[in-house]
């Protein structure tokens, strides 16, 4: 028997059972699906975070207070303790760094901002002129806050543009005054649109005042984090040394603050979004071995349905490894059925996502939709190979008889 053949056989055993056929082909492209649809989340997410932390911006480097205990960084130094605080003096004097190019002191927290007869609940963020350079953000209107000593700050504020739409209906909002807590502040300038941030921190709907009234705001001395811009990439590491050894001596030798650089947060960040795309893709694949197991129930029971047929066909001379070869292209035809009805279907349900969430780029990764694909057709090639064997291996004259 021939090639063509073999297939054609396989084929017309396939369509003569078609609810049979069409609830194996099912089975795999639900297994698929799954592995598609599910590392399309982890690999989307992975990409995400990848986005938002190198939208913070180029050659950073950031002074969180507090030492995390191995000195890495890890997402629990959101929240450190400090015995010493890291001031606006501690900020001012990294300015003075050979490899920094610039430096922004923050302080952050919650508080009211009431103006044009409305009140609402905003973040607000304390900094320096030089932050807009380092977040490379654009002014809609106006200007960013004017360049002033650090300690006394003028009572100016910059607002975000949901801001100006909520409060002032989207018209001008430079020149009007704002009262932020218990200060009195003129608006000098409107952020253009900038959309989600990293830790979902909508910088829309922030507003931006001098570091000194923020922290006066908040009653605190302690700055909530120092970013820093390295003069190139390559001085990245020299500037997390400089940094280090000043605020160390500046700290009566203690090493209190934990510098981070941009690149290790994404790389930590990768690596264990990476884990997590690897672990979602080993448990959806467990649903292609049970489809690999119905296609072997499948194809058991159609060696019990077809004994005439076999036994016909080795009574006119076919040879037990044809019969075995035409059960496994059955088997695989199945499988390959599956698998790209399933990679359809994946794709389809990572079309949806990324309409529901347009900011989320939720694409299935090359190696998920191999290794899918490759799976699939390996385990209904795996799972057919025993009633393959047992069709090649019946009596012809018993066969005839049963039938």
């Amino acid at each position: 028997m021939r090639t063509a053949d073999v297939l054609r056989f396989a084929r017309d055993a396939a369509a003569g059972y078609p609810l049979r056929t069409s609830l194996s082909v099912l089975a795999m492209a639900i297994g698929v699906a799954a592995v598609v649809v599910l590392t399309s989340l982890g690999d989307g997410a992975r990409r995400y975070v990848v986005e938002q932390f190198s939208s913070l911006g180029s050659n950073l480097v950031i002074v969180l207070p507090g030492r995390s205990a191995t000195g890495g960084f890890s997402p629990a130094n959101a929240v450190t303790t400090t015995p010493r605080d890291l001031t606006v003096d501690d900020a001012f004097a990294l300015t003075r760094l050979p490899s920094v190019r610039r430096v922004a002191p923050l302080a952050a927290g919650n508080s009211e901002i009431k103006a044009n007869g409305r009140l609402r609940e905003v973040v607000v963020a304390g900094t320096a002129s030089t932050y807009l350079e380092i977040r490379s953000f654009k002014m809609a209107q106006g200007h960013f806050l004017p360049e002033a000593d650090w300690n006394r700050g003028a009572p100016v504020a910059v607002i975000g543009v949901k801001i100006q739409e909520e409060i002032f209906a989207g018209r001008p909002a430079v020149g009007e005054l704002i009262r932020l807590g218990d200060r009195r502040l003129r608006i000098v300038g409107v952020l253009k649109a900038t959309g989600q941030g990293v830790g979902g921190l909508n910088t829309d709907e922030v507003v931006f005042v001098p570091v000194s009234i923020a922290m006066s705001l908040f009653n605190t001395n302690s700055l909530f984090r120092v970013l820093i811009e390295a003069r190139s990439r390559d001085e990245i590491e020299a500037v997390k040394r400089e940094v280090t050894a000043a605020l160390k001596a500046r700290h009566g030798g203690e090493e209190d603050v934990t510098v981070i650089t941009q690149d290790a947060v994404l790389a930590t960040f990768d690596k264990l979004l990476r884990a997590l795309t690897a672990a979602v893709a080993g448990i959806a694949a467990i649903s292609l071995a049970v489809a690999g197991i119905l296609v072997m129930n499948v194809m058991l029971v159609a060696v019990t349905q077809r004994t005439g047929e076999i036994g016909l066909l080795k009574a006119l001379g076919a040879r037990g490894a044809t019969i075995r070869d035409a059960f496994l292209a059955e088997a695989a035809m199945i499988s390959l059925a599956g698998a790209l009805t399933g990679y359809g279907l994946g794709l389809f349900g990572a079309f949806v996502l990324r309409q529901v969430y347009p900011v989320f780029p939720a694409y299935p990764p090359d190696w998920a939709v191999i290794a899918a694909l490759a799976t699939a057709l390996s385990t209904g090639l795996l799972f057919g190979i025993m009633p393959a064997r047992r069709a090649a291996r019946l009596d012809p004259v018993q066969a005839l008889m049963k039938h």
